[in-house]
C-alpha cells in the first residue's frame, strides 16, 4: 500500500465529527494579504510523502479562485492563497481525494515546549553519562598519573553542558522553592549533583585517585527519565477538553431585523438572535428551530448515530450537526452558557478531581526532602566531631545525598507502566495515562455504553435476501443519494445490483428520498410518508413505496462486538458489578442487556446523567470503569475512576479515555484488567525493593563505607533492579483473547435498528 493512500474505513460518527467549515468560517479564519488575496491555513495530518504533496497541491490549484497552494511536509500544513471574491471549497476538496483536514488552530497545534526541553535534556544527559562511564572504566582498570588526570579533565568538560542544560530543570525548581522559604524533592537532588561535581573538580585539581563526574551525570539521566514520563502522562488528560472544544462552530450567519445578514463570531451571538443553519454546519449555540425541517446528528447528546428529524419548535444543542436541510433557528443561550460549553466544564471539573495523585506525591516529597537534608547534615557533623577531617566529612555527606536519591523510587512506578503499556499495545490496547493501570486494578464496577461499545454501532440490512433483486436495486439507487446511515446500509447491500435510471431524485429532510421512473413515483423512507394507502402504520420502519403503495420493508440490525458475551462472563466471574447506561430506547437496551447477561441497565440517559452516575458511584465508595465511545460519553469517561474506549469512538471519546482498544473484540477489557493487576503487583514489589535498598544502603553510607562513586553505582544498581523486575511483565504469555488469530468470538443480533427516516 502506498504511504499516501488515505484511510477509507471510517465510522459514521467520525465522518459527522469532521464537518466541513462553511465559506463564512473559512473567510473568518483567513487573513488578508492585500490586492484582494486572502490566505487560509489547513492542518492535514495525513500528509506523509512527496506524492501526497503533489496530489494535494494539484487538486487545490485547480479550484476556482485559488491563486496558489503550498504544502509543508514537516508541519503537515497546507497554505492556500485565494481571491477574496470567491471562497473555495478547500476542506471538501481534500476530503474528496482522501485527506482529513481542518482549519489550522495555532493554539490547538501549539508545540509542547516543556516536553521538548525534557527530551533534549534527556538526550544530552544520556550522551554525557555514556561517555563519562567509558572514561571511568579506563580509570577503574588501572590508569594512573597523567593519563588518569586527563580522563578526569575530559569527564569534567563533558559533564559541564549536561549539568548546565539538563540539570537546570532541577536547579530552577529547587531555587524557586528555596526562594519561597520551602523545600521540595529537587533540592537534595540539586545539592547532590552540584556537590558531587564540585568535589570531583576539587579532587581532579589535586590529582586525587577518584572523581565522581559519572555519579552526578548518571544520577541526572535516570531522574530525567521519570520526569519526562510524568509530564507526558499529565498532558494526556488535557487532550479531551481540547478535542471537545474543537467541535464548537467558529461563528454563525445572523439574520438582522432589517433583513440583512451578518456572519458573526460565536462569542458575539446573543440569546434571541435569529440564524441561518445550512446542511453540514454545526449548531453554534443552544437554539430553537423556527422554520425548516432536517435530520440532525445528535450523537453528542444521545450517543446514537441514527440522525433525528427536527421541525419547527425543536430544541437544538450546541455542537450537534445539521445533516440534510437548511434551518432558521433562534439562539436560546450565549456560547458560554451552551450545552457544549457545559460539557467542557464538566470534563475540566472531573479532571481536577484526579489531582489527588499529585497531592500525595507532593506530601511524600515534602517529607522526603527535610529527612534527606537532615540525615546528610548530621552525618557531616558526626564525622567532623569524630575525626576532625572536613574533607572526609563532606565526602561522606555527599555519598549519603547520592545514595538516598529517589531514583529507584521515581522509576518504580513509571517503568512498570511503560512495560505494561508495551504489552497492552502488543495486544491491541493503547494506554494513554500510566496511572490508569493502577486505577484499573482497583475497580469493583464496570459501566458500559451500548451503541458502538457493546455493539458495533453500524446498521446492516438483514433481509436483503428476501427482497426481489429489482426492488433492492431500485432502493439502492435511491439510497445512494442520501447521507442517512440506514440509506447507506441499503446502498451497500445493493451495491452489486444493476444500475437503474431514475429522474427527479431528491431528499426530503426528516422523511426520506423520492424519485421518478417513467410515470411512477417511488419513495424510500418513513412509512407514514411513503405509504399513503393506509396499509402500514407509522411504526413500520423504513419502507419503499410506488405511487403510495408498499413495495418492500427493510429490516436493520446492530450486532454485538466480537467477544462481548465472553468478556462479560469473565468480568462477572471476577465478582465485578456490571451495568449498562445508554441514550437509546428502553426496549433496545433491555434486549441487549438480556443477550449479554447484564442485569442492571438504564436507558434514555443524557451526558449529564452518565457523569452524575459516575459521581454517585464514587460517593458510594465504588471505583468504576466506564467503557464508552460516543461524544456524549466524554464527561462520564473523564468522571469515572478509569475509562476505556474503542478505536472506532469519536475523537473526543478517545481523547477522554485512559485506554483505547484497537481491535474489535471487547475481550480487551478483561485483558487490560489482568495486565493492570499484574503491573500493580510489580509496582508494589518495586516500591518494596526501593525501601529495602535505602534501609540497607543509607546506614552503610553514614558509617563511611561508601564513596560518592560507589553511592552512584549503588543508586544505579537499585534502578536496574526495579527495571529488571518490571521487565518480567513482558515475559507473560500473550493473550489469545485479544488476538485476531484466536477463536472467533460469538456474535449475535441485538434487535432491529430504530428507523429515523
Amino acid at each position: 500500500m502506498s504511504c499516501c493512500a488515505p484511510t477509507e474505513i471510517v465510522s459514521d460518527l467520525e465522518r459527522v465529527e469532521r464537518a466541513a467549515p462553511s465559506p463564512e468560517e473559512v473567510r473568518l479564519a483567513s487573513r488578508a494579504l492585500g490586492d484582494g488575496i486572502r490566505q487560509s491555513d489547513l492542518s492535514v495530518p495525513g500528509i506523509h510523502c512527496g506524492a501526497c504533496i503533489q496530489k494535494i497541491e494539484s487538486a487545490l490549484s485547480k479550484l476556482d479562485g485559488v491563486a496558489a497552494a503550498r504544502v509543508n511536509l514537516s508541519t503537515r500544513r497546507v497554505s492556500v492563497r485565494w481571491h477574496e471574491e470567491q471562497v473555495p471549497a478547500l476542506v471538501e476538496t481534500l476530503d474528496r481525494i482522501g485527506y482529513e483536514a481542518h482549519l489550522f488552530d495555532a493554539d490547538a497545534d501549539k508545540k509542547d515546549e516543556t516536553l521538548a526541553e525534557l527530551i533534549r535534556a534527556l538526550g544530552i544527559s544520556g550522551f554525557a553519562a555514556m561517555n563519562i562511564m567509558l572514561l571511568s572504566v579506563s580509570v577503574w582498570s588501572g590508569a594512573e598519573g597523567a593519563t588518569r588526570d586527563l580522563f578526569h579533565w575530559i569527564s569534567a568538560l563533558i559533564a559541564i553542558p549536561a549539568l548546565a542544560f539538563a540539570g537546570r530543570i532541577f536547579f530552577r525548581s529547587a531555587w524557586s522553592a528555596l526562594r519561597r522559604g520551602r523545600t521540595n524533592m529537587d533540592v537534595p537532588i540539586s545539592l547532590g549533583i552540584i556537590l558531587a561535581y564540585g568535589m570531583s573538580l576539587y579532587e581532579t585539581i589535586h590529582h586525587a585517585e577518584h572523581a565522581y563526574f559519572d555519579a552526578s551525570v548518571t544520577l541526572l539521566f535516570f531522574l530525567l527519565i521519570g520526569r519526562t514520563l510524568d509530564h507526558v502522562m499529565r498532558e494526556r488528560a488535557r487532550e479531551a477538553v481540547k478535542g471537545l472544544a474543537r467541535l464548537a462552530a467558529r461563528g454563525a450567519m445572523v439574520l438582522r431585523p432589517d433583513g440583512s445578514r451578518d456572519y458573526l463570531p460565536i462569542e458575539e451571538i446573543e440569546p434571541g438572535m435569529r440564524m441561518l443553519l445550512a446542511a453540514g454546519e454545526r449548531v453554534p449555540v443552544d437554539a430553537e428551530v423556527e422554520t425548516g425541517t432536517s435530520d440532525l446528528d445528535c450523537s453528542l447528546v444521545s450517543g446514537e448515530s441514527a440522525p433525528q428529524p427536527v421541525a419547527p419548535g425543536a430544541t437544538l444543542r450546541a455542537g450537534t450537526l445539521n445533516l440534510t436541510g437548511p434551518l432558521t433557528i433562534r439562539a436560546l443561550a450565549a456560547a458560554k452558557d451552551s450545552f457544549l460549553a457545559e460539557m467542557v466544564r464538566m470534563m475540566e471539573a472531573a479532571e481536577g478531581g484526579r489531582n489527588i495523585y499529585r497531592r500525595i506525591a507532593d506530601r511524600a516529597a515534602a517529607l522526603y526532602s527535610p529527612v534527606v537534608h537532615l540525615t546528610a547534615f548530621l552525618t557531616c557533623l558526626g564525622w567532623i566531631a569524630m575525626t576532625g577531617d572536613l574533607h572526609r566529612s563532606i565526602t561522606v555527606a555527599i555519598a549519603v545525598l547520592i545514595i538516598t536519591c529517589p531514583c529507584a523510587l521515581a522509576l518504580a512506578v513509571p517503568i512498570v507502566q511503560v512495560v505494561a503499556a508495551r504489552r497492552l499495545f502488543e495486544n491491541g490496547i493503547m494506554v494513554k495515562d500510566g496511572s490508569a493501570m493502577e486505577r484499573l486494578a482497583q475497580i469493583d464496577t464496570i459501566v458500559f455504553d451500548k451503541t458502538g461499545t457493546l455493539t458495533v454501532g453500524t446498521p446492516k440490512l438483514v433481509n436483503a435476501g428476501a427482497l426481489a433483486p429489482r426492488t433492492l436495486a431500485l432502493a439502492a439507487a435511491m439510497a445512494a443519494h442520501s447521507r442517512h446511515p440506514l440509506s447507506k446500509a441499503i446502498a451497500i447491500a445493493g451495491a452489486s445490483a444493476p444500475h437503474l435510471a431514475l429522474a427527479d431524485i431528491r431528499e426530503l429532510p426528516g422523511y426520506g428520498v423520492e424519485a421518478r421512473a417513467g410515470e411512477d413515483l417511488y419513495r424510500l423512507g418513513r412509512a407514514d410518508w411513503a405509504v399513503t394507502d393506509g396499509s402500514v402504520d407509522a411504526q413500520a420502519g423504513t419502507v419503499l413505496s410506488r405511487n403510495g403503495e408498499l413495495l418492500a420493508r427493510f429490516e436493520f440490525e446492530d450486532r454485538l462486538r466480537d467477544g462481548t458475551t465472553e468478556a462479560v462472563r469473565e468480568l462477572g466471574r471476577r465478582g465485578l458489578n456490571l451495568e449498562v447506561l445508554s441514550g437509546d430506547r428502553p426496549a433496545a437496551v433491555a434486549s441487549l442487556s438480556a443477550t449479554v447477561g447484564i442485569d442492571r441497565f438504564r436507558a434514555g440517559v443524557l451526558p449529564g446523567d452518565k457523569a452524575a452516575r459516575m459521581a454517585d458511584l464514587a460517593a458510594e465508595g465504588r471505583k468504576a470503569l466506564m467503557v464508552g465511545d460516543g461524544l456524549n460519553d466524554a464527561p462520564a469517561l473523564i468522571a469515572a475512576h478509569v475509562s476505556m474506549a474503542p478505536a472506532t469512538a469519536a475523537d473526543v471519546g478517545r481523547n477522554a479515555a485512559d485506554f483505547v482498544f484497537l481491535r474489535e473484540s471487547l475481550s480487551a477489557v478483561p485483558l487490560a484488567l489482568r495486565i493492570s493487576k499484574d503491573s500493580g503487583r510489580l509496582i508494589r514489589q518495586n516500591l518494596a525493593l526501593a525501601v529495602i535498598y535505602n534501609a540497607i544502603a543509607v546506614p552503610i553510607a553514614i558509617l563511611g563505607y561508601v564513596t560518592p562513586l560507589v553511592a552512584a553505582i549503588a543508586m544505579s544498581l537499585s534502578s536496574v533492579l526495579v527495571v529488571a523486575n518490571a521487565l518480567r511483565l513482558r515475559g507473560a504469555r500473550r493473550s489469545r483473547a485479544a488476538d485476531p488469530r484466536g477463536t472467533a468470538a460469538k456474535t449475535g443480533r441485538i434487535g432491529p435498528m430504530e428507523p429515523a427516516q
